[in-house]
């Protein structure tokens, strides 16, 4: 059942991605083209800010997530109803928090808004604000539909809801070039969306509105509170290494060059959120099994989403690598492309966040929230401090090469130490051994690559996509060649293979199946 449910979520989610991407693409290309460049950058800040003040809510939800998992695996619906009772008035008192917060903020937008003429500055913040405090009045039950592995539902309404807003803001920015309207379309997306997602778990789950007079017990109680200490530090420190780019940023450079930074992010993200489609939704199913199987169990298909994180982060570690600069030029201009090491720094970055995915994965949905909660924080004083001395003496690459220092100094090997002593059991050498087997093969796959490449001169749209089918080929060649044999590639492969089948068995006629 596992398998079954991660293989329709994964689907549906990449199905999902692919609409959302191409319209990402024109929507980004209308956007830059009516609004312009510090239109951009003001986005990216106020997504930085807001995610600063989202903290609030840090440790609450994952908490409470986890401690979900096993109850919906023994159905245990008393245990369920509580759960869903304390995560309502958490998040209730989570939006007041965020909200007031946000307010708070507004004096002092003009420090880190510099050298743009942006209008309505507070109002596009305000909105922005709304926006962000909306979701906290749906969460846990959007969060209950994916610990019940049916994130496919969430998917689905999130889907069509941005296809028709994305439709709708690009219609809004043709016609009137108005940004606050365009931002308003959002608001009003965002709360049709949650109000879907509200009626169909209800309709699902109407055991969740029954009233009981039993509350958690002490155990229970203890745990959480003990883990959202623990996750609220972690969220702090992880969002002072990833979510300060764009304000350090803005305030040592300018708002146009984070405009600039926000369109390889942009899809740097697209690239990662594919991953995402699929880890995510594994994610729910992993829980499942740390709550019900052995460690033995656990491990082997800890193995399997290693070999999986490793194909593909450094598949897409490759594309973006050889592809990415001749895209932006094609598709917006030259004008828009940063300095080369920039690029280099992003997609270093890309693939030991993403080859850490595997084991995050599982200290996450073991439960392991308080013993390294001091090290996220030391991870981000470490990154503030090389960010801003390099941004002042090489610029925007400084940044994120603080980044990828602080994340190899601490979680780089912190977090594999702990799953390995406390879930696994076994001695840590193991996963160095496997991480440095995995990525010397992945620098040489993507030197072969680059140079192969070459050959193709990407100042067209079809030798760009040239470049890219060589991005896609020539890795999985070379990767079939050394993993084929590997038990992990055989399991892989096995799921392929069941996918294929059951795929055959519902589209084909039965006749046609049984001649062959």
């Amino acid at each position: 059942m596992r398998i079954n449910n991660s293989i329709l979520n994964i689907s549906v989610g990449l199905g999902n991605q692919f609409i959302i991407t191409a319209l990402s693409f024109f929507s980004r290309t209308v956007f830059i083209n009516t609004l312009g460049i510090n239109y951009l950058g003001i986005n990216g800040l106020f997504a930085n800010i807001l995610a600063m003040l989202s903290l609030a809510e840090a440790g609450i939800g994952s908490s409470i997530i986890y401690n979900l998992y096993k109850p919906v695996a023994d159905n245990d619906k008393e245990k369920m109803i509580m759960l869903m009772k304390l995560y309502k008035k958490a998040y209730l008192v989570i939006a007041l928090i965020v909200f007031i917060l946000g307010l708070s903020v507004m004096p002092f937008l003009h420090y880190l808004v510099k050298d743009t003429n942006v209008e309505h500055i507070h109002l596009i913040y305000l909105i922005f604000l709304i926006n962000t405090v909306m979701p906290y009045f749906f969460q846990y039950k959007s969060s209950f539909l994916n610990v019940s592995q049916k994130g496919y539902i969430v998917t689905g309404v999130f889907s069509i809801s941005s296809i028709i807003s994305t439709c709708l803001k690009i219609g809004i920015l043709y016609t009137t070039q108005n940004y606050l309207v365009y931002l308003i379309i959002d608001s009003i997306i965002t709360l049709t969306n949650n109000t879907i997602l509200s009626v169909i778990v209800n309709k699902l789950y109407p055991f969740l509105k029954e009233k009981i007079s039993k509350k958690i017990d002490d155990i229970t109680k203890s745990n959480l509170i003990k883990n959202i200490k623990a996750i609220i530090l972690q969220n702090v420190g992880s969002y002072l290494i990833f979510g300060t780019d764009n304000i350090i940023i803005s305030y040592y450079v300018s708002v146009a060059a984070v405009g600039l930074y926000s369109n390889y992010y942009m899809l740097i993200e697209i690239c990662r959120t594919f991953i995402s489609q699929i880890f995510n939704n594994l994610y729910y199913s992993i829980g499942n099994l740390v709550a019900k199987e052995s460690k033995e169990k656990i491990f082997s298909v800890y193995k399997v989403t290693m070999l999986l994180t490793f194909w593909l982060y450094s598949m897409f570690a490759i594309i973006l690598f050889v592809t990415l600069e001749p895209f932006i030029s094609l598709w917006i201009g030259p004008e828009f492309l940063m300095d080369k090491l920039v690029l280099v720094v992003l997609v270093v970055t890309f693939f030991e966040r993403g080859m850490r995915n595997s084991i995050t994965t599982v200290k996450t949905t073991a439960g392991i929230f308080h013993e390294d909660r001091y090290l996220p924080l030391c991870q981000a004083v470490v990154n503030l401090v090389f960010s801003i001395i390099l941004v002042q003496s090489i610029g925007i690459a400084g940044v994120f090469i603080g980044t990828l220092i602080s994340a190899m100094i601490v979680p780089f090997w912190t977090t594999p130490y702990f799953v390995y002593k406390k879930v696994f059991q076994k001695p840590l050498i193991e996963y160095f051994i496997s991480y440095f087997y995995y990525a010397g093969i992945g620098v040489g796959t993507c030197l072969i690559t680059y140079y192969v490449s070459h050959f193709f001169v990407a100042n067209t749209i079809i030798m760009l996509v040239m470049k890219g089918l060589t991005c896609l080929i020539l890795p999985n060649f070379i990767y079939i060649l050394l993993f084929h044999k590997s038990d992990e590639f055989k399991y892989l492969m096995g799921i392929v293979k069941n996918i294929m089948s059951r795929l055959q068995q519902k589209f084909m006629p039965k006749g046609r199946t049984e001649t062959y």
